[in-house]
């Protein structure tokens, strides 16, 4: 059924159209009771479609300018009809209600209240005016309008007076009404049908933080539906940005939230008909928060479904939409290779590899939305590399306990971990090469600055995932301070999305 929305920064209302009493008195805010003169030429002035047969109410479907019904000023196509001349009909088939209104004589009293949920086939061309002359044929369909504009079986010929609105009788209008306000704030989007990878056709969802759901918006063009997609994702944005400078008044200059929002999350160990699930994911300090409800108090970031270290993760594009509908899979990141399952159908999808060759794997809605989380990622790490200036972890080699530093100023360095003797240092720029056989051992290859020759150190970590990622992030946040350009330069995102 037809509504309209109406957007502002902060609230998406909907609104439905219904008749109101604008003057005069009502008695009955949901009936009107309306007295038809049937006129010589024209009839009763009007349509109607549906029936009881097809689980649907007679409804007008027509109203004939200048004829009785509009004359009246009390009808309205969408009026659903109760009663004929005081005969309840809200259970009668179509043909009942078309023979009623055509014998009902030259005054017809009907009862009638306004759908604002109404039936989809008003609108529907699927046919035109019953026969004119036989009534009695029995051709009538409640998907088809049958008209009471015609002249009907009455037997008085002289013309009566139109349909007039008496003096002290109310009078109607219809008008769109707000019915429900759903708050932007924290609210999330949806564009796929429940439990699927199929996304709804110019369609979609406006869930609120509160549970509060628009329910399906269905949009006439692709055109309006991505319109509207790309202004309330606006709107959302700048809200959660508000909330963000909130959270942010409350923490320590080294503890502040970088970007939140939601995602959908593929679920582990599902097949090819992916379940994703929603999440809410936050950059904040030192850590990378996984949440099944937004934090709304300080309280609410001990209560996180998962926390990990910025510096220990990876942030991966995995595949993204071209203006061709080709995919692109695209590794952001260095010396390690891991295959990922790519079946699902879902474009703008990205993971965040964590300790112990884990992941999660995430959707948004918008390529736009990509492009942020992949650039708040990006930012988030670099800054904590800064912020924490040196990592070091236990590790052994041929039996000792040694600790691997890795230093934003000063590079790799091994020591032992009794003595504090270093063993060997070296900078960013020595590194020459990795292995590893995925499991607990690693191979680093340093170029000697005096002989220029290659020099392989081998360590075992208890998570060599979270050791790599963590030189990773070293690396490229080095690399992001000498040279921010550079970084920009690899955005696979952000360089498809903006030249497409």
């Amino acid at each position: 059924y037809d509504i309209r929305l109406k957007l502002t920064k902060e609230v998406l209302t909907i609104q439905k159209q219904d008749v109101i009493c604008v003057s005069g008195s009502d008695h009955s805010a949901n009936h009107r009771t309306v007295t038809l003169r049937r006129q010589p030429v024209g009839g009763l002035g009007l349509s109607i479609k549906g029936g009881a047969e097809h689980k649907v109410p007679v409804v007008i479907s027509k109203i004939f300018k200048d004829q009785a019904a509009e004359q009246t000023g009390m009808l309205f196509i969408g009026d659903a009809i109760i009663q004929v001349n005081g005969i309840n009909v809200e259970s009668a088939t179509h043909e009942e209600v078309v023979h009623l209104l055509r014998n009902a004589g030259d005054e017809v009293t009907i009862t009638v209240q306004y759908l604002r949920e109404a039936p989809s086939f008003l609108k529907l061309p699927l046919g035109s005016p019953g026969p004119p002359s036989d009534h009695s044929s029995g051709t009538s369909s409640p998907l088809f309008d049958s008209g009471l504009h015609l002249n009907g079986n009455s037997t008085n010929t002289a013309p009566s007076s139109p349909s007039s609105p008496i003096a002290n009788e109310p009078k109607y209008e219809k008008r769109w009404l707000d019915t429900l306000s759903v708050p932007l704030s924290m609210a999330r989007i949806s564009r796929y049908k429940t439990g699927t990878d199929k996304l709804r056709s110019n369609a979609f969802e406006v869930l609120a933080l509160d549970g509060v759901s628009t329910g399906i918006l269905q949009f006439y063009t692709a055109q309006e539906s991505a319109d509207w997609l790309r202004a309330m994702s606006t709107n959302i944005s700048d809200l959660t940005l508000q909330n963000m400078k909130m959270a942010n008044k409350c923490c320590s200059p080294s503890d502040q939230v970088i970007h939140m929002g939601w995602v959908n999350e593929r679920l582990e160990g599902t097949d090819s008909s992916q379940l994703y699930k929603f999440k809410f994911l936050a950059l904040k300090g030192s850590s990378f928060y996984i949440f099944s409800t937004p934090p709304v108090s300080t309280l609410d970031w001990v209560r996180a479904e998962k926390i990990y270290n910025l510096c220990e993760v990876l942030f991966k594009v995995h595949k993204l939409w071209l203006a061709d509908d080709c995919w692109l899979q695209a590794n952001l990141y260095l010396g390690i290779h891991q295959d990922f399952d790519l079946e699902d159908q879902r474009p703008y999808c990205f993971s965040v590899m964590v300790g112990h060759g884990k992941s999660h794997y995430f959707n948004v809605e918008l390529g736009s939305e990509l492009v942020v989380w992949e650039k708040s990622f990006q930012r988030a790490i670099f800054l904590e590399v800064q912020r924490t200036g040196s990592k070091t972890y236990v590790c052994s080699w041929q039996g000792d306990t040694l600790c691997f530093t890795v230093d934003f100023a000063l590079g790799f360095t091994c020591f032992d971990s009794k003595t504090k003797n270093v063993l060997w240092r070296f900078k960013f720029s020595q590194l020459k090469g990795s292995s590893d056989d995925g499991k607990t051992r690693v191979k680093l290859l340093f170029q000697n600055l005096d002989t220029k020759q290659i020099e392989t150190k081998e360590l075992e970590f208890q998570d060599l995932t979270a050791v790599l990622h963590c030189i990773h992030s070293f690396i490229a946040a080095k690399v992001a301070s000498v040279d921010p350009v550079f970084i920009d330069s690899q955005s696979i995102a952000r360089r498809y999305m903006y030249s497409n």
